[in-house]
This record gives C-alpha cells, structure tokens and sequence, in this order.
C-alpha cells in the first residue's frame, strides 16, 4: 500500500531549474517537498537529517556529480529512491546512472504529467524512463546485438522466465506471488537465483539481459 505523501528532495546546480519542478509540485499534495541543494555534498549533509523518500538529481555538477552522489546514496540510504534529471539522452550517462542505482531517468524539459507520472511510479516501487529516453535504452541493446558478442548460456527454467517476465512488468513480489499462485518466499528464492544466474544486481540488468535473450518484447 503507498503512504499519503512523499517527501522529495530536489539536487541541481542551477537554482532556477529548483524553483521550476517546485512551482510544478506547489499543489501536489501527494508530494512534499523536504528540501533542495545545487552541490552534491550539501545534499548529502541536507538529508542525514531528513530523509526523503526520492531525490531528483541533476547529472553534470561541479565536484561530485550525479552518478557518484546516486552511488553514495544508494549506500547509505538503501531505501530512497533517485531519478537523474538530465539535458542529455545519450549513453553513457543513462548507463551509469542506472548502474549506480537510479530508479528513473527524465529530460529537464519535461512537463509536469510527465514528471507526476515518474514520481508515482518510482513511489510504487516501479522505474520510469522518458520516451527519449527508453529509446535510447533499446537502441543500445539493438547495437549490442548487432556486433554479435559471443554469449554465454545460461539455463533459466519455464518458472523463472515467468518471473522475469513479471518483474518486467513491475510486479511486486506480491503480486507475482498471486499471479503465479506461489507463496511471496517463494518469489524471493526465485528472484535470488535469476539475479545470480544473470550475474546482476539491478533490475535494469536484467531488463537489459531479457531483452538481449528475448525473453520480453
């Protein structure tokens, strides 16, 4: 079940970029905002003491950028959620971003339906790409793909391609219990195992390995 509210905390380096997604967020009831910083090392001083539940995080900043300060969190604060705010859709920057445990990646040109949808789906425990974005996502599989990179097999069983299906669907382990009519331990002890037959830690590697194998459309 979501909470009733979220606190977000918003991180870039320019100030008139912060007071745009708070006018965006100023009647949003669902969303409060907890605080803001235009460095990195001053977020992370800003939320030891109040932690919000996601961070928007600007990509390209001076000293500490995005990636390194995602990875920090992600560290300490295992539980909050990041989505990169960037100017670019281009790789690397999604790649590392998303390796160093983001939840969401969005254009700073995005409109406010666009940003409420991310933030819902990030709340939910989902990940949001914009269009541009998951574009970009897929182009680089289809490249990848294209070089014909020897690939190592790997035996997955007819249960656990159910499950990744479903996982790429952002089920819940709850919900991929009810749907497949095992027990949620059950969808733990099954995800375990695909994340380590994959040789991944992040739910976008193993998008990215369905992807590569077919496994999803």
């Amino acid at each position: 079940m979501l909470k009733e509210t979220f606190k977000i905390f918003i991180l870039d380096d320019h100030q008139m970029l912060i007071d745009g997604l708070k006018a965006l967020l100023q009647n949003e009831h669902q969303y409060k905002l907890c605080g803001t910083a235009q460095d990195a090392v001053q977020a992370l001083q800003l939320i030891e003491n109040n932690t919000p539940d996601i961070i928007l995080s600007d990509i390209n900043m001076p000293g500490m950028n995005g990636i390194e300060f995602t990875r920090e969190v992600k560290r300490k604060y295992p539980s909050v959620k990041v989505i990169a705010l960037s100017m670019f859709n281009g790789q690397p920057a999604i790649s590392d971003m998303l390796d160093a445990g983001a939840s969401g990646y969005i254009l700073k040109n995005t409109g406010k339906e666009e940003l409420l949808n991310a933030l819902q789906k990030v709340a939910s425990g989902g990940m949001f790409f914009s269009d541009e974005v998951a574009a970009e996502i897929m182009k680089s599989m289809n490249d990848r793909n294209q070089k014909k990179e020897p690939a190592v097999e790997i035996h997955l069983t007819k249960r656990e391609k159910e499950i990744i299906q479903l996982i790429a669907k952002e089920y819940s382990n709850a919900q991929i219990g009810e749907a497949l009519f095992i027990s949620e331990r059950t969808v733990e002890t099954h995800r375990k195992n695909i994340f380590q037959k994959v040789n991944t830690k992040t739910v976008v590697g193993l998008i990215k390995f369905a992807i590569e194998n077919k496994l999803i459309d």
